[in-house]
């Protein structure tokens, strides 16, 4: 929202008494939750020009179209100017000049002596562009006689064409401060000035005609449109609209299109109620009606865009077709126009979530739809039509017709029924309960009447507040507290220590996660925040479980379902770290993934999914080098990452099963691909992603991932168990297998320590070989088994038996040979 801080000053007088500053106003309109995010200062140009009378012209004696104009500035000096302005007028007429060193920041324009066509020019007469009132460059600004003396400086003629714009970024909870008479009742809030409306009721001719008369209203879907109002205006004369009111609405950055469109833009930046003027001789019927769009249906809006509608969207017709997209944008067909003579204007309240629908539907984001979506104001409705026509007459001229036509529900009448106000009982107790301050009981109550509300005090502790109209996000207690103190001042609220007990305790989940990252980080992975949102392509790329929860109304189709897996996210900061020319990625991510119910848990399908927490990796570009030459990641690096991530977080012994081509996930590449088990179940996968997904998702380069379920480790891993240090010797055997290729080294380790039995105290693969006088598609692998007993020394014999158990078990049951 772009305020005017002259026009605030108009609003507020005390403000210029007082002498507050825009920087002042704007640091306490920040400190009370209306964020100022920008000053800026505006008709610079206004203070470096001056105004000049036209005394005589002639043409330029060597340059065609031009003409030397010779003005007095002031104390009878003139000076000589060459111009090719069109509309230079006759002399006596005021025009603006820019002198020598005159700077125009909105052409970049710094003003100096110069020759044109063998001519010295020493100055510059203005246009609209040129001192950034609008796009205009064809001709000169041409002043209204009177309006000032030659010599006046500008912005002494046209006080509006200097200005300070407050550019305030408001929450959505407060549409009232989308106008300027909002803001200026915030500013009386927090200074403790005297709110007065601005002028109400229509000055100006009345015609003998009523607005009835000239126009018949229907609202047949009362439900998205609970008011609708309207007013008119005959007889006028459309044109440019006054110097101050084109300043003033360029200011706020709105371009001035003629007298009769600027009405309705000055009036909602005034309100903050959008409003539509119609050309009634063109609403066909003299009938306004407003109704739901049938499918299909077509209209074109004021941007010149054809769009086709659907039933949920709200119109206004005349008597034939629609003629504006209700709350958004008019329709080309009704409006205003050069030969217009009489107006109607509309000044509903329309259902806040219906207006932001159609405006995403359509993609289309409007100053109206701005503030209908966030909820306008529905008391002021007549006092909006009365403005409007009120400096409608005193721009364009013309006459007012009699009365306003007001539709609520199935009433019509030339008088509004103002809304219901919600009543909220507020207690003095709940005050220090919640902010930890005492407020006084009779200053909160003049705060909340400050800001509009009507107070009935039940005692000295208890009253009953009835909420202003324009105040819809006051619907709680808790909400009127925040107001006292928010306009009483947040630095009135001690900084104190919660009384709290420090405790160790937290949730499973929690603790889980904790344990997980601490893990993580440990083995030199770093940590991506990623969102629980995705999208139904992404998840199908990944060949994920096809997604439980679909968001109602998504911010995206990115981030339309909830996943039910954590890799998107971990490959989308793949995605970006490599465009943004950062190759090597060693991430990872917790967090929840969303399931279906399994159909034995006996829930409903109405239930919440099935909440899994799980981690995730990701390893991309080249493993960090220290001797040797960094080289790229493979299938053994995720293997390592993922198994040791996994033990950490389980504390028990890792077993890896490789994926066949028919068992492998889709989303890996079956070499390399594996599972991760751990007592036998199965909790994890790792591997290289497949090269389909990888270019799918536009990765360039190999990619490796991991995904572990972490639920079955709630608990927490088991607790460590003291062992004395070994009193007796170990006795280590070596033994070596011609193993199949096809076997897996863990298959042969298990059968190795079963069979070494209760003596073995440690197993490890610790060489592998292939070629030789080996037979092809068969690989060397030596194990080495240590035996112990914690009673007394082994002996030969004793080992020998448990060895010799392992060689025949390994070659009975894996078809092995003994090397």
């Amino acid at each position: 929202m772009k305020a005017s801080y002259r026009w605030l000053r108009e609003l507020v007088p005390q403000l210029e008494e007082a002498k507050h500053s825009p920087r002042e106003l704007a640091a306490r309109l920040t400190a009370s939750g209306l964020e100022v995010e920008g000053i800026t200062e505006f008709g610079e140009a206004a203070d470096a020009c001056i105004v000049v009378r036209v005394v005589s012209m002639r043409p330029h004696p060597t340059k065609s179209g031009l003409r030397l104009v010779t003005v007095e500035r002031g104390g009878g000096a003139t000076q000589e100017v060459v111009c090719g302005a069109p509309n230079v007028p006759d002399p006596g007429g005021l025009v603006v000049l820019a002198p020598l060193g005159a700077r125009l920041p909105a052409v970049n324009l710094t003003i100096a002596k110069r020759a044109i066509g063998g001519v010295e020019s020493e100055g510059m007469l203005c246009s609209e562009e040129e001192l950034g009132l609008g796009e205009g460059h064809e001709g000169i600004i041409v002043l209204p006689v009177g309006i000032a003396e030659p010599g006046t400086k500008l912005s002494q003629a046209v006080p509006n064409m200097r200005d300070t714009v407050l550019e305030i970024g408001l929450t959505p909870n407060r549409p009232d401060g989308l106008g300027h008479v909002g803001l200026a009742r915030e500013i009386c809030a927090l200074y403790g000035f005297p709110f007065a409306w601005p002028s109400s009721g229509v000055t100006g001719k009345t015609s003998s005609q009523a607005t009835s008369d000239v126009v018949s209203i229907t609202v047949d879907d009362a439900e998205r449109c609970p008011h609708y109002g309207a007013a008119g205006a005959v007889g006028v004369k459309i044109g440019a609209s006054p110097l101050a009111i084109r300043y003033r609405l360029a200011a706020l950055g709105v371009r001035s299109i003629s007298n009769v469109v600027d009405v309705t833009n000055v009036v909602m930046l005034e309100f903050g109620h959008p409003m539509h003027a119609f050309d009634l001789d063109r609403v066909r019927g003299a009938r306004v009606v407003v109704r739901r769009a049938n499918d299909g249906e077509k209209l074109t809006t004021l941007d010149g865009v054809e769009r086709t509608l659907v039933a949920d969207d709200l119109l206004i017709c005349d008597g034939e077709g629609p003629v504006a997209l209700a709350g958004i944008m008019g329709g080309a067909s009704s409006e205003i126009q050069s030969d217009t003579k009489r107006v109607l204007f509309e000044v509903a309240w329309f259902d806040p979530r219906g207006i932001r629908r159609s405006g995403r539907r359509h993609a289309m984001h409007t100053e109206s739809s701005h503030r209908f979506e966030r909820g306008v104001d529905p008391g002021d409705v007549s006092r909006v039509l009365d403005r409007a026509v009120s400096l409608t007459l005193e721009l364009a001229g013309g006459e007012a017709t009699k009365g306003q036509i007001h539709v609520q529900g199935a009433r019509t009448s030339p008088e509004p029924t103002q809304p219901l106000r919600r009543s909220i009982h507020f207690r003095a107790r709940r005050m220090p309960e919640l902010l930890g301050v005492d407020v006084p009981f009779a200053e909160a109550k003049g705060i909340l009447e400050r800001l509009g509300c009507e107070v009935t005090a039940k005692d000295d502790a208890e009253a009953d507040v009835i909420v202003p109209t324009h105040r819809p996000d006051l619907t709680r207690e808790v909400d009127l507290v925040e107001e006292v103190i928010r306009v009483r001042g947040m630095d009135a609220v001690p900084a104190e220590l919660p009384a709290i007990r420090a405790s160790r305790d937290v949730g499973g989940r929690e603790e889980l996660s904790r344990r997980a990252r601490q893990v993580a980080v440990g083995i030199g992975l770093s940590e991506a925040i990623t969102f629980g949102f995705t999208s139904t392509s992404m998840l199908a790329t990944l060949s994920a479980p096809t997604p439980t929860v679909v968001l109602a109304n998504p911010l995206g189709e990115h981030h339309a379902v909830m996943r039910t897996t954590v890799l998107p996210g971990l490959l989308d900061a793949v995605r970006n770290a490599r465009r943004h020319g950062q190759r090597d990625v060693r991430e990872f991510t917790i967090g929840s993934v969303f399931l279906a119910r399994d159909e034995k848990s006996g829930k409903k399908d109405d239930e919440l999914p099935n909440e899994r927490l799980r981690i995730g990796m990701v390893l991309a570009g080249e493993r960090p080098g220290w001797l040797g030459k960094p080289k790229d990641f493979d299938a053994w690096d995720i293997k390592g990452y993922a198994s040791a991530l996994l033990a950490g977080i389980s504390g028990e012994a890792v077993s890896v099963v490789p994926a066949t081509r028919d068992t492998a996930p889709g989303h890996l590449h079956p070499r390399g691909a594996a599972f991760l088990e751990v007592n036998g179940t199965r909790v994890g996968t790792f591997g290289i992603l497949h090269p389909d997904v990888v270019d799918a998702l536009e990765l360039d380069g190999e990619v490796l991932v991991a995904e572990i379920d972490m639920e079955p480790f709630a608990a927490g891993p088991k607790t460590p168990q003291y062992a004395a240090i070994p009193r007796f010797p170990a006795s280590p055997r070596d033994a070596s297998f011609a193993v199949k290729d096809a076997i897996p080294a863990g298959e042969v380790e298990q059968v190795v320590r079963a069979a070494a039995g209760p003596l073995a105290v440690d197993v490890k693969l610790f060489d592998r070989f292939v070629g030789g006088n080996l037979p092809e598609g068969y690989s060397s692998l030596t194990f080495r088994v240590v035996y112990r007993a914690n009673d007394r020394t082994l002996t030969d014999a004793e080992v020998d038996a448990a060895h010799a158990n392992v060689h025949k078990e390994v070659e009975t049951r894996l078809g092995a040979t003994l090397r």
